[in-house]
């Protein structure tokens, strides 16, 4: 019924983050200069953060961490939940049921309980908090949601999104995946209202589906650090994307009748442009909504599971039609897919 996305308020210039990431990394790193050419090799002009810069440049604990994480994402969450309902015509009050994705911080009670009273969403609202699907969030969060609202058919589900990368900044420790995670990840959050029985004409979600390779647990998540999460993933993600993505996706496709070329275009987390140019490959020769999400990596960076909804968006506002594949790859290490009717 609606999609809409919010930002935090702290906008970082790519330049500048370099220039602190030097400042914070480079004394302690022998080949930080080797390294300082990903800022711009990623894509990325902007980002948005919850904190200011000088935050990031000072050892944090995860006390102060979960409370930034807390703070920022109800904050988000309620900017973007709102604006979500208002396009949909509905109070808070109208809502049954809530599910709610991040992997980026922990809150108890989860942060759409938090929610409750905070924006008047109602007592016996229904809550499905979900944690560790990391980038695959946005996708199959919102896969949970349509399933949610089919067997709660003529009842209103509200999917919550919000991903704060930059809490895991951990200047402590000078390494080549940290410097890296640096230049790439960002902050944001987004929301969509879905109804079964809906006759508004708006996106239908029609399928979804996953996949998690086996062997392929180390390509990406969290080390549980005495500061933080230590953020992992592989360079080799460009390579396993390249090897092993199409098939799955023919799999998926062929599932539901169709091909590729039937495909009128692509709603895809911008990992990267790395990630990115894997993709282009992948889905050759469909290219439609891929311009959109260099557009997301190019303004707001990687914000994890919350990218891919701000792609979508992008695509309802150029009133794109037709059959789209949504697609995100996260932890385990999982293919997220989804089949949307624009």
């Amino acid at each position: 019924m609606s999609v809409a996305t919010a930002l935090p308020p702290h906008r970082l210039d790519q330049n500048d983050t370099l220039a602190a990431a030097r400042a914070v990394f480079g004394p302690r790193m022998r080949d930080f200069d080797r390294l300082a050419p990903v800022f711009a090799n990623t894509g990325i002009e902007t980002r948005h953060a919850v904190m200011p810069m000088e935050w990031y440049t000072q050892p944090r604990g995860w006390p102060e961490r979960t409370a930034a994480f807390r703070e920022g994402a109800l904050a988000l969450l309620e900017e973007a939940a709102g604006t979500a309902l208002n396009r949909a015509g509905l109070k808070p009050e109208d809502v049954d049921a809530i599910v709610c994705a991040s992997t980026t911080g922990i809150a108890t009670p989860s942060l759409e309980a938090l929610l409750l009273e905070r924006m008047g969403f109602r007592p016996d609202t229904v809550r499905l908090p979900l944690f560790g699907l990391g980038c695959a969030g946005g996708v199959l969060g919102l896969a949970r949601a349509g399933q949610i609202a089919q067997a709660m058919a003529g009842r209103t589900v509200l999917f919550l999104v919000v991903e704060l990368c930059t809490l895991a900044c951990r200047t402590g420790e000078a390494t080549p995946t940290n410097v890296v995670a640096s230049a790439l990840f960002a902050d944001g959050a987004a929301a969509a209202v879905l109804r079964a029985d809906d006759e508004t004409g708006g996106p239908r979600l029609r399928a979804s589906a996953e996949h998690t390779w086996p062997g392929t647990r180390d390509v990406m998540g969290w080390r549980v650090e005495d500061d933080g999460f230590g953020v992992i993933f592989s360079q080799d993600i460009p390579t396993v994307i390249s090897a092993r993505l199409g098939p799955v996706v023919e799999r998926f496709l062929d599932g539901q009748g169709m091909a590729r070329t039937d495909l009128a275009g692509l709603v895809c987390h911008p990992g990267g442009a790395k990630v990115l140019h894997a993709l282009e490959a992948v889905f050759d020769p469909v290219t439609d909504g891929l311009a959109d999400a260099w557009a997301v990596l190019r303004s707001c960076g990687n914000m994890s599971a919350a990218s891919v909804m701000f792609v979508l968006e992008r695509r309802l506002a150029a009133g794109a039609t037709g059959p789209h594949l949504m697609s995100a790859l996260g932890p385990g290490f999982t293919a997220a897919l989804a089949l949307v009717e624009l």
